[in-house]
């Protein structure tokens, strides 16, 4: 109880809010106001992540603070002179007891401050525009459930079952008794037409009679039951979907890319991130920034948002910092892949006896949940729910594929029809000695039940006689 009351009267607690934007240890630093969610001003007040979490903080450890913005408007680098600037200067000032803050955690900060167990993680990833990032729906939609190696499987699994039936049934004498005077109905069409019947849930004929046939059919009958139970689960979960995977996954894939430019902030951590690193892919990333760095590198993180959501642009940056902005814009998307992989953390002077204790406080509310109930408070999105006011049912390019397909077939069916009834007038017009065009008009004429023109057609002979 004497400790509770010694920290009320003699902590007083700075809280230094502004928000990093990956700008941890870069020499020049654009001055930065508090602001969403870390910060905001609501009236006289002060809310957002970083008052809540101090508040809890306070509640914890039973102390008292008082809350300033620190002076010069930075996070803390090392100036000609070895000085240090922004917040991590005023802690080591003694300004400040301690400083709540998107504050990033290094190395070079880590030696002249001390530092809790990071509060929230965050790190290096790409921010895009949905329709920029997202592929094209292809008109050929309806085959993405499968891959192309399932449906070249497929086809010969179909050709193998049905040339195994026509086999089967050919050497089967349950299916005819008298090959010299019967017919067997499982030519090797019949065969293909029954399989293609049972890939469509539909009974065809002929039906089969002897059991090896049987056992074949049967065979096939639960193999396209499972494959239509596949395909169906599949395309179901592309078309809820609502769009296909993003063609960026990873930085690999931001630079084999042509469409897009990309870029960080001007004199960031990100920039220097890439700058130093070895992995081949980021040296290609950070040689394409700094020879179109007076086109690709921003100012500011809103100029960045802003100039992804106008124009072909992929911004690299705090991944914390994009999931908010994918958050508040819901044309905004981040890619999967997070590098460089960091923290946020409380600063504090090294010999202070409140670096412990934060840390402590910080693991306790992480077990109990409380950081993740105020993550997705203060990083909720109303996307979903924009979502889905706007679902509505499935649109043609979806489906244009299917369709495209059903059109070619009932066009390949009527002209395999007149090819039928040419070749079956062709027959009748050399018996009856007539013209071939004249017995095909008239056979049309009849099928389709047009009188008045079949009359017409019997005239003409008549009146040119005449």
């Amino acid at each position: 109880m004497d400790k509770s009351l010694h920290l009320t009267v003699c902590v007083l607690t700075a809280l230094l809010l502004l928000r990093e934007s990956s700008q941890a240890g870069e020499e020049k630093h654009p001055e930065v106001l508090p602001e969403d969610p870390y910060v905001m001003v609501r009236g006289a007040e002060l809310e957002g992540y970083c008052m809540e979490l101090l508040a809890a903080l306070a509640g914890m450890l039973r102390f008292q603070y008082r809350v300033r913005v620190v002076g010069d408007g930075q996070y803390g680098a090392v100036a000609a002179g070895g000085n240090w600037s922004g917040m991590i200067g005023e802690i080591l000032r003694r300004e400040a007891d301690i400083a709540v803050a998107p504050l990033t955690v290094t190395s070079a900060r880590e030696e002249v401050v001390s530092f809790t167990t990071p509060f929230l993680q965050t790190g290096i990833g790409i921010l895009l525009r949905k329709d920029t990032a997202s592929q094209d729906m292809s008109f050929f939609h309806f085959l993405s459930p499968f891959s192309k190696e399932t449906w070249t499987a497929l086809l010969f699994a179909y050709l193998l079952t049905c040339f195994c039936l026509f086999l089967v049934a050919r050497l089967s004498p349950c299916e005819w008794n008298e090959p010299k005077n019967e017919e067997n109905h499982f030519t090797f069409l019949n065969s293909l037409w029954f399989g293609a019947g049972a890939l469509a849930l539909q009974g065809a004929t002929p039906r089969p009679q002897a059991l090896s046939v049987r056992v074949i059919a049967v065979v096939w009958w639960l193999f396209t039951l499972a494959l239509l139970a596949a395909y169906i689960a599949n395309f179901t979960a592309l078309l809820s979907s609502g769009s296909e995977q993003l063609p960026i996954q990873t930085f690999e894939d931001l630079v084999k890319q042509r469409n897009l430019e990309f870029g960080t902030l001007e004199g960031s951590s990100t920039f220097y991130y890439f700058k130093n690193s070895k992995n081949p892919i980021h040296q290609m990333i950070y040689e394409y920034m700094e020879k179109r760095r007076e086109h690709v590198l921003v100012k500011t993180y809103q100029e960045a948002v802003q100039r992804v959501m106008d124009s072909n642009y992929a911004f690299i940056g705090e991944s914390i910092s994009q999931d908010l902005a994918a958050a508040r814009h819901c044309n905004l998307i981040r890619a999967p892949e997070v590098i460089g992989a960091r923290g946020f953390g409380i600063a504090t002077t090294q010999a202070s006896p409140w670096t412990k204790p934060l840390s402590i406080a910080v693991l306790k509310l992480r077990e109990s949940g409380d950081l993740d109930y105020l993550r997705n408070k203060w990083w909720e999105s109303s996307c979903l729910r924009q979502s889905r006011e706007r679902w509505g049912p499935l649109e043609p390019p979806a489906l244009g594929g299917l369709f495209l397909t059903l059109g070619i077939g009932l066009a390949l069916g009527i002209l395999a029809a007149l090819a039928e009834l040419s070749s079956s007038s062709r027959r009748a017009a050399a018996h009856a000695k007539k013209s071939c065009c004249s017995v095909f008009t008239e056979e049309i004429c009849t099928r389709l039940r047009i009188k008045g023109a079949a009359r017409q057609s019997q005239d003409t002979p008549g009146k040119a006689n005449a």
